[in-house]
């Protein structure tokens, strides 16, 4: 198993920059496809970005390449999504995620979840 702690969250202005972390622990991070999902109040889950085990590809929401890159490093055990121009409407709960298998944009599909970290965007 392995167990996901997220870090970087805050609070940040419009147009601002963020650099969020995902630290893996137990099993190591290289044999999980891992992502992020992001929930805002009254919102359902969304997919954010996931990458494969590897690194060699990853995949993106509607409308968020572009300004969020989904990055990892397999031998420090560490997930990133660095995200530019932020806007209000990104200010959300950010959860990382893993998987053995997944790569889908539903959150159902991915057995290991981190506790959150808070991304809150001013106007």
């Amino acid at each position: 198993q392995v167990k996901l702690t997220e870090s970087g969250g805050g609070l940040v202005p419009a147009g601002g920059s963020l650099r969020l972390s995902c630290e893996a622990s137990g099993r190591g991070l290289e044999y999980y496809n891992a992502g992020w999902f992001r929930q805002g109040p009254g919102k359902e889950r969304e997919f954010v970005a996931v990458s494969l085990y590897s690194g060699d590809k990853a995949w993106y929401g509607d409308s968020l390449k572009g300004r969020f890159t989904i990055s990892r490093d397999n031998a420090k055990n560490t997930l990133l999504l660095e995200m530019t121009n932020l806007k209000p409407e990104d200010s959300a709960v950010y959860y990382c995620a893993a998987d053995l298998g997944s790569t889908s944009s539903r959150a159902r599909t991915y057995a290991y979840w981190g506790q959150g970290t808070q991304v809150t965007v001013s106007s």
